[in-house]
């Protein structure tokens, strides 16, 4: 773990809040403790199964869920998480930056614009992946989406980010959006390349990365400008 982001300064000027944002995030948390404690399913396991595609091939669960067409576990898998701190990054990353992005859509685009980086990480992934029989879990193709629109709209707005340094839980820094970013997503890229791991998805994170850096130009407002140039002061 490079960093992990905490804050950004810039207010929104569109929308007066992030309904799509904060709702996706209770939608992930209910999901994942709701699978946790069996509470609505008697065996999540299966359900993740059923619900997450596999690039090499699709195995049957016996339910209803074993006829889900394969298209559509490109969308149910962005609520599905394998673990509390997979959920809780992925679940920071959206509510820094997914804000000041559904402000510069409006709520509806900001839905289709979040599925769709989600979708396109998954395919992504699918071409590239070195493990075809491990399921894909997880919305940090989506949420990579959204960190590559924020890039576009505002790289030079300061972001607050919780360093961890070996004698210290956490160093706070702040530096411009383009270099927290830019950092991250190199990380990935290096990732993906030189260290592929059946653990993390490191190719839908950069599939969702560029998808969402070129689906925002598509789907901002029109008055809307990119690379805003804004200090975040």
């Amino acid at each position: 773990m490079l960093f992990v982001p905490v804050w950004d300064l810039n207010p929104l000027k569109s929308v007066r809040f992030q309904y799509v944002t904060v709702g996706i995030i209770a939608i992930d948390v209910l999901i994942y403790f709701g699978l946790q404690s069996d509470l609505f399913f008697n065996a999540p396991a299966g359900l993740i199964e059923a619900l997450s595609p596999r690039p090499g091939h699709v195995a049957p669960w016996q339910s209803f869920l074993a006829h889900l067409p394969e298209q559509y576990k490109l969308v149910t898998y962005m609520f599905l998480h394998g673990s509390a701190l997979h959920l809780l990054f992925n679940m920071i990353f959206l509510f820094v930056f997914g804000d000041n992005v559904e402000d510069a859509m409006g709520h509806v685009r900001f839905i289709v614009f979040y599925l769709a980086c989600g979708v396109l990480a998954a395919l992504v992934y699918s071409f590239s992946t070195d493990f075809p029989d491990v399921p894909l879990v997880g919305a940090s193709g989506a949420v990579s989406g959204v960190i590559g629109a924020y890039l576009i709209l505002h790289p030079n707005i300061r972001v607050w980010v919780l360093v961890p340094l070996p004698k210290l839980p956490f160093l706070p820094l702040r530096f411009s959006a383009a270099v927290v970013i830019g950092v991250w997503i190199l990380y990935q890229l290096g990732c993906a390349v030189y260290f592929p791991s059946q653990a993390v998805a490191w190719w839908a994170h950069v599939g969702g990365f560029f998808a969402g850096a070129i689906l925002v130009v598509l789907m901002k407002r029109p008055e809307v400008r990119l690379f805003d140039g804004a200090t975040g002061e």
